[in-house]
């Protein structure tokens, strides 16, 4: 095949390459941390459980979700974070409820604060 060819295939849309369909947006979150864990809450209304999929891998927490196409507006959530070391990521919990996704990260007893003790003498 030539390059004119294959340029020209690009153009007219070559049905070899399919493309996404669906448009992809990040989820609008809140992000807290506290002495014992970091806290992100995201917003995906119009996702179930089932809709909705969470990896953690090498440092990183990936959020994947899909509305139906039988909802009002069907694409994709997509959102990634890069995790500080030190989170116990067999401890990391989720909660959905009416579209809010509330992600639980424990950190670890050597990523909490601790207080010295000061001796004299």
């Amino acid at each position: 095949m030539s390059t004119q060819t294959t340029m020209q295939q690009r153009r007219e849309g070559n049905p070899a390459e399919k493309t996404a369909e669906r448009p992809t947006y990040a989820p609008p979150v809140d992000i807290y941390e506290n002495k014992d864990e970091i806290l992100i809450v995201a917003d995906v209304p119009g996702v179930t459980r089932d809709d909705l999929a969470i990896h953690f891998d090498k440092d990183e927490l990936t959020i994947e979700a899909h509305r139906p196409a039988g909802s009002e507006q069907a694409f994709d959530y997509k959102r990634t974070f890069v995790v500080p070391r030190g989170i116990e990521p067999e401890r990391i919990g989720a909660n959905l409820v009416a579209g809010v996704l509330k992600l639980t990260l424990p950190k670890s007893a050597a990523m909490k604060p601790r207080q010295i003790a000061v001796t004299s003498g």
